[in-house]
């Protein structure tokens, strides 16, 4: 088992469906995007270099995707917080994913890496 796969395993529902569907949408964005894991969280690469991440929130255990030049994004759905350097994009794991936003904040995220 992939040690990604084993992450996603040990999460609670509706956690880990949250996580397998965002896991799909960032994969499917671009053929060049790979998926690891990097500090223990999954990480997703774009051509070798780090892109996005994803974790949950430590006090609502919610899911979100870190993105790692975030600051350089502008997008109203993208919280900074207290980090300098990445933003994070904040999913209710009982809702359906808006998977056209997220898909626009990819793009963004991926035109800087380009």
């Amino acid at each position: 088992m992939k040690p990604l796969d084993r992450f996603l395993q040990g999460q609670e529902e509706p956690n880990r469906s949250c996580f397998l569907a965002l896991r799909e949408v960032i994969l499917a964005c671009d053929e060049a995007v790979s998926e690891t894991i990097k500090y223990g969280m999954p990480c997703f690469c774009y051509k070798d270099k780090p892109l996005c991440y994803l974790w949950k929130d430590k006090k609502t255990s919610e899911p979100y995707v870190l993105f790692v030049d975030g600051l350089a994004l502008e997008h109203d759905k993208l919280i900074k917080g207290n980090r300098a350097r990445m933003k994070t994009y904040s999913v209710n794991p009982n809702e359906d994913i808006n998977v056209e936003e997220l898909n626009s904040i990819l793009r963004l995220a991926l035109q800087m890496r380009e």
